[in-house]
């Protein structure tokens, strides 16, 4: 079952990010609290919306998907960019992803936008075998960039010449 989050699901989707994080690797990034999850989620002004994939029989939280929409200046729509897939171990293979993914595009489609988009870390090989099943395609011509930390408050520190 996918429903949307309630402010109440905060402290499974951040015991569910620090999997995530922990997954990856990077569990000393995933710095963010519940409170400044709520409030992105749930505050006056939403960043990002979030998803639920509970277990059809426990009802227990099993997986989570976090997005908040982008906008094509070539399309002239919004579009979605999921910013955090999630199905815990012990759950895969039970078709939760695929409900979460199933679940954005049909938000995708209802609203008229024209996009969902992610990224996946390259190693990541079964994630990447299950997102080319649905017919995703990578974007091979792009390389992402990100500013952080210093190298971020130097670049808004820096003037030009």
């Amino acid at each position: 079952m996918i429903r949307t989050a309630t402010p109440a699901d905060v402290p499974v989707i951040h015991a569910l990010i620090r999997e995530l994080a922990e997954y990856e690797k990077a569990l000393e990034e995933a710095r963010a609290t519940p409170d400044q999850l709520h409030e992105a989620l749930f505050g006056d002004h939403p960043a990002a919306y979030a998803h639920i994939a509970e277990d059809d029989t426990t009802g227990e939280v099993v997986g989570y998907a976090v997005w908040f929409l982008n906008f094509s200046t070539w399309r002239g729509v919004h579009g979605i960019h999921l910013e955090d897939l999630y199905v815990r171990p012990t759950a895969r293979g039970g078709g939760h992803g695929r409900a979460l993914l199933t679940e954005l595009a049909r938000i995708c489609v209802e609203r008229g936008y024209q996009r969902l988009e992610w990224s996946v870390l390259d190693w990541n090989a079964p994630a990447i075998a299950f997102y080319e099943s649905l017919g995703a395609r990578p974007q091979d011509e792009w390389t992402v960039y990100r500013l952080t930390d210093e190298a971020l408050t130097r670049a808004a520190t820096t003037r030009s010449p």
